[in-house]
């Protein structure tokens, strides 16, 4: 694992886990109509997905250990540069069917790291 790796993939958990807690108990209606949630969770996609495309480019090793880091790239990519198209409600679905588990393989990561 390179130096700079632990860092980034802190960075990729600390964001989902962000996303997550803000969220909790929380329906899609509700998500959709407040502009600062969205906005929040909007940034921090943006985190998530920038940590992962430098860790795609530096340490390939780990990055396949993730797995769908080019996916997440690219929902980053969608949100920055077409903030105009978002979908809320596929943000919506990639919170509650894919984020918790982008969380659970980083700390597991995390955990077996040297």
């Amino acid at each position: 694992m390179r130096p700079e790796t632990p860092k980034l993939l802190e960075d990729v958990r600390d964001a989902g886990s962000f996303i997550l807690f803000s969220v909790a108990g929380r329906t899609l209606d509700q998500f959709e109509a407040d502009r600062l949630l969205r906005q929040a969770i909007e940034r921090n996609f943006e985190i998530i997905g920038e940590a992962l495309r430098r860790i795609a480019a530096t340490d390939s090793d780990i990055a396949a250990q993730i797995g769908d880091t080019r996916r997440i790239i690219d929902f980053r990519n969608l949100i920055v540069h077409g903030y105009d198209r978002i979908d809320y409600e596929l943000v919506w679905l990639i919170i509650q069917e894919k984020l918790p588990d982008l969380v659970s393989r980083i700390e597991d990561i995390l955990k077996n790291a040297p």
